[in-house]
């Protein structure tokens, strides 16, 4: 890096803030500002003394920044910003997070982790069972986990492992992140249609996933979800070697003698060649793929040693919102699964019914994403929930609402409730609170479904759960 001192606009997102730890390591000197911020990202900032203002002003900008980087927000931009605007004035050279990890990564082996779904969870997990195996790697991920200090970190290993978002790098910029991230190696899983408000039809989708793939040199790896077919039609024609993975394909990475509890354990196989017996406490199927497309990566390249990636999928603690516990004094369990997609919520509520089958499932839900809100997507409702006993759902977000075809709570509510479901619609989270209390009883799980806050209320069931049943 050519400057010693950068100022972000918008610090506190997961994606700004880990890129502002970067280059803390790095030695670069670090202000920023941001509004609305709450942990625990600002207390990593804190605990790094990383000083950011509260509220986006001109006057932030300190007058001996180098660099001026920016978030992807749509409150940050120059005509309703004014120190966006500022910035944009000042002459001083402004980029986006992704812009400066493209410098980053320039020569690094990269292991892009990239999908609709998963990919939190599994450049988290690379990323533990590289620091377990003593190999330090360099990481980015896009959310915060259990067990890391901090979600990114410059190592000394050779290895740079980054969550690959195809969401735009910024408001100028309308390329995905992840092409800028000098892709050598990625971990496909999935290509179902998301982010609907940027990528109006699948084919759209797509278009950015076929260039990151298309960009991979002759001896980088894809390692691909034989199980989604939209990630496998990507696979199609590259030049680059490609392994495939599944939860129970045999001719390729798969698990086998599966038990699943508390601790999940099962055979890691490669077609019929069984190469090391794994343990986990994440829930679900689906988290078993996540391990064994995880697992495939690592072994192929030769990164880790099976006794090594075992000790790393044993002792990793899981993705916060990915099926967290949040009710560990209560014999009732409140579990947060990441809802921002169909896919998401599915696999969360199929866990859940996976290793409670004998207990009610009481689902909260915030229609958080514009892919929840959008008009278009309203079928989404007529099976998401199934397996359910009683949903509430919370009213949808309001943010960029005039920027796309929003559904109303009530016809979120009407359609979920056509379609067989026990569904309630609640908006005041105290009376939420109550309501919930009145129904609530000692043989129930609770799955509480958003990327949002839920109105405050993501903290508040657990509190009101391990209260009235305390173990």
């Amino acid at each position: 890096m050519n400057f010693s001192k950068a100022h972000f606009i918008g610090i506190a997102g997961k994606g700004m803030s880990a890129t502002a730890l970067l280059l803390r390591q790095m030695g670069v000197r670090i202000t920023g500002s941001d509004e609305g911020f709450y942990p625990p990202v600002s207390d990593y900032l804190k605990s790094e003394k990383i000083p950011f203002a509260e509220g986006y002003h001109k006057e932030n900008i300190p007058d001996d920044a180098e660099i001026i980087v920016i978030g992807k927000n749509a409150k940050l931009t120059p005509e309703n910003n004014e120190e966006v605007r500022a910035a944009m004035d000042s002459g001083k050279p402004v980029r986006s997070f992704a812009d400066l990890l493209h410098d980053m990564t320039a020569n690094s082996a990269t292991i892009v982790a990239a999908g609709s779904y998963g990919k939190s969870t599994c450049t988290a997990l690379l990323a533990w069972c590289l620091r377990v195996a003593d190999r330090d790697p360099s990481y980015f991920i896009g959310e915060i986990t259990n067990g890391f200090d901090t979600h990114a970190h410059r190592g000394q290993g050779e290895t740079f492992v980054l969550e690959g978002d195809e969401y735009p790098a910024s408001n100028w910029d309308n390329r995905s992140k992840f092409l800028l991230y000098n892709a050598r190696n990625v971990l496909l899983t999935s290509a179902t249609h998301d982010h609907i408000n940027v990528f109006p039809t699948h084919a759209d989708y797509l278009a950015p996933f076929r260039t990151l793939l298309g960009s991979l040199p002759a001896d980088g790896l894809l390692v691909v979800n034989s199980g989604e077919t939209h990630a496998c039609s990507l696979a199609a024609g590259l030049a680059c070697p490609i392994v495939f993975y599944g939860l129970d394909d045999r001719a390729h990475w798969h698990a086998e003698h599966i038990e699943r509890g508390a601790e999940t354990g099962f055979d890691l196989m490669r077609g019929f060649e069984r190469i090391v017996r794994l343990t986990t406490t994440m829930l679900g199927d689906h988290n078993i793929e996540n391990i064994v497309g995880v697992s495939a990566m690592l072994l192929e390249k030769k990164l880790v040693f099976p006794k090594e990636l075992n000790a790393g999928i044993s002792t990793f603690q899981g993705v916060k919102r990915r099926m967290e516990l949040l009710s560990p004094s209560s014999s009732v369990p409140v579990y947060e699964g990441f809802g921002s997609s169909y896919e998401k919520a599915r696999s969360a509520i199929v866990a859940t019914k996976l290793h409670f089958p004998d207990r009610r499932l009481i689902v909260v839900f915030e229609p958080h994403t514009f892919t929840w809100r959008n008009r278009s997507a309203i079928s989404a409702y007529d099976d998401v929930f199934e397996g359910a006993s009683r949903i509430f759902i919370f009213e949808p977000a309001s943010q960029g609402a005039g920027s796309h075809a929003q559904l109303s709570h009530d016809e979120i509510v009407a359609r979920t409730r056509a379609a067989g479901y026990d569904a309630e619609a609640i908006t005041d989270p105290e009376q939420a609170l109550q309501t919930l209390s009145d129904v609530l009883r000692p043989d129930d799980v609770v799955l509480l479904l958003t990327s949002g806050e839920l109105g405050g209320l993501i903290r508040k069931i657990p509190e009101l759960v391990e209260m009235k049943y305390p173990r």
